[in-house]
């Protein structure tokens, strides 16, 4: 899945992107609030949620909150504010947002509260994914095949995860790196298919259910 993440506190932000892209998620981080504005009003569909800070430069996040409101934009937020008073949770939510995190937080919570909304979605499929003896936990992040689990790294996961989400239909080399690599990536394509090639191997007799569309991309059929 892929987060935007809007923070001004450059320590914060990091961290909270490498704890996010260590469980699997891609991660995008803007320290102004105009300009996260802008980028969702254009490109809100690149992502599956916004954690989104009030105290921003630029523009703050319960009027980034509002604006994108207003526009019909429905992409989930979870504000996040050191204020702690009942009035600024309220103002928060009046605003639209979907969640409320108070700093300090821990990173458990926030990941709780990013699965919580996500499963609100609906365009997402069941917690768990089952094709015959494969069986994919997209909460606990884990693939099985009769109960024993695949060696799959985080990266290959996402792409294992992506590819169900949407079976049956084609998806796009693109796609796959839109959704599973960030903004600074540099690398190419050719990324994607060293990917799917280590996932068809480790998914032994289900390789075959990764298939190639040539010139497209990938197809995971069920």
């Amino acid at each position: 899945m892929r987060v935007l993440l809007v923070e001004d506190n450059e320590r914060l932000a990091l961290s909270t992107k490498k704890g996010l892209e260590q469980e699997g998620y891609a991660v995008d981080v803007m320290h102004d609030g105009l300009q996260a504005e802008k980028r969702l009003s254009i490109s809100s569909k690149e992502y599956d949620i916004c954690i989104l800070d009030v105290m921003l430069p630029g523009k703050d996040g319960i009027s980034v909150c509002k604006a994108l409101r207003a526009k019909s934009i429905s992409l989930p937020i979870i504000m996040v504010t050191a204020k702690d008073t009942k009035k600024d949770t309220i103002a928060g939510l009046d605003a639209g947002a979907d969640d409320y995190l108070l700093k300090p937080f821990s990173f458990e919570e926030m990941l709780a509260r990013l699965r919580a909304l996500l499963r609100r979605q609906p365009a997402m499929i069941p917690a768990t994914f089952t094709v015959g003896a494969l069986v994919v936990d997209t909460n606990q992040k884990i693939a099985t095949i009769n109960g024993s689990e695949l060696p799959l790294t985080v990266r290959e996961f996402g792409v294992l995860d992506y590819l169900l989400r949407n079976s049956n239909q084609v998806v796009s080399r693109e796609q796959l790196l839109e959704h599973l690599w960030d903004y600074s990536f540099e690398g190419f394509s050719n990324v994607v298919d060293a990917h799917i090639k280590n996932l068809r191997k480790k998914l032994g007799r289900y390789e075959n259910n990764i298939q190639t569309i040539r010139g497209v991309g990938y197809r995971f059929t069920c």
